[in-house]
């Protein structure tokens, strides 16, 4: 882990806040992508106060400039990019028969469109340099059907599959890459903000409220895949509460 170049999204809060401040206690140079300016300074002058090193740069996941502008501030300032963590994501979940196509279309350009965005941005590195680890956040909603879910876990079955593909090819092409799929359940992060249709906004609260764990125990899955050896790759971990919720 030590003086590794992690790039993280979605890194100003919930699981990408969490990992970005493991990470960095654990030697890594982390580089912070967000929406959000305030939060990613924040963050970046909370780890450097405690001696580790973070950078940041305003990302939307949806433009691939932005994601292109992103791995260059990393390799300007640190050299390398050894590691991507592709967290951004929202889950505004409905009923299909709500009709809320600006949700859709919302979860299709961050949840998918954000996924390809960093990896095309990224890919070039990593094929030239003949090592890379690319990590993702899919669902456990990208494992099952759930009602209210049908955009949102499509994005996240999506995830999965094009995961899944880059490391059989990265296999046939002699490239190294190593992938990692995370598969959380009920973490307590700010997605539920994120429902604006009621019915499905309380019965989430709820469910989140029994059974929702924190977000440091993704973080901590995120640095069990980093730390394996380069030879062994770890491409799915799914993790959830112990209680029968899912």
């Amino acid at each position: 882990m030590k003086d590794k170049v992690i790039l993280i999204t979605g890194a100003s809060s919930g699981i990408g806040e969490a990992t970005a401040k493991l990470l960095a206690a654990k030697g890594a140079k982390v580089v912070l992508g967000a929406r959000r300016a305030d939060r990613l300074e924040a963050l970046a002058n909370e780890i450097t106060a405690a001696g580790g090193e973070a950078i940041w740069q305003v990302l939307d996941v949806t433009s691939q400039a932005d994601n292109d502008a992103f791995v260059k501030l990393a390799k300007d300032r640190f050299g390398r990019v050894d590691v991507i963590f592709l967290n951004a994501g929202i889950m505004p979940s409905s009923p299909l028969s709500a009709l809320k196509t600006d949700d859709w279309h919302a979860m299709v350009d961050i949840n998918i469109k954000g996924v390809l965005n960093g990896v095309a941005a990224v890919l070039p590195e990593f094929i030239a340099q003949k090592s890379g680890h690319v990590i993702a956040t899919s669902s456990v909603a990208g494992l099952k059907a759930y009602p209210a879910a049908a955009v949102y876990g499509g994005t996240k079955f999506f995830v999965r599959d094009f995961m899944e593909i880059l490391r059989m090819e990265s296999a046939m092409e002699g490239t190294h890459i190593r992938t990692a799929t995370i598969f959380p359940a009920a973490i307590n992060t700010e997605l539920l903000n994120t429902i604006s249709e009621p019915g499905t906004a309380a019965g989430m609260a709820a469910l989140y409220e029994q059974v929702g764990i924190t977000p440091d125990r993704i973080a901590n899955v995120v640095a069990f895949a980093i730390e394996q050896p380069e030879d062994t790759n770890v491409s799915e971990l799914t993790v959830g509460p112990t209680v029968q919720a899912w």
